[in-house]
């Protein structure tokens, strides 16, 4: 099992900045990448950003150019660097790991809201 912690989440007018973490602890080993979904209200969770164990990244084509995952492999921590923020970025952000059995490896959530 891993456990997983997000936080950085926070209000911020539209054009600002956020950093998300995520620590992950427990069975580090089994994680092959790691990823940052949302979920907006009334929306299904999508995918946003991975960065593979080798260091590769890829971000979906709505939060490129802005948005940005990084990994601090000796903290065991993942960040997403959001920038240039949008109403639309408005979701719950969730940190997951993927192991050979999938992404199943949730964090608890933390909530972003662009608004002025």
């Amino acid at each position: 099992q891993v456990q997983l912690v997000e936080s950085g989440g926070g209000l911020v007018q539209p054009g600002g900045s956020l950093r998300l973490s995520c620590a992950a602890s427990g069975r580090i080993f089994s994680i092959n990448a790691m990823g940052w979904y949302r979920q907006a209200p009334g929306k299904q969770r999508e995918l946003v950003a991975t960065v593979s164990s080798g260091g590769s990244t890829s971000v979906v084509d709505s939060v490129k150019g802005r948005f940005t995952i990084s990994r601090d492999n000796a903290k065991n921590t993942v960040y997403l660097q959001m920038n240039s923020l949008k109403p639309d970025d408005t979701a719950v952000y969730y940190c997951s790991a993927l192991t050979t059995l999938g992404w199943n490896n949730w964090g608890q959530g933390t909530q972003v809201t662009v608004s002025s």
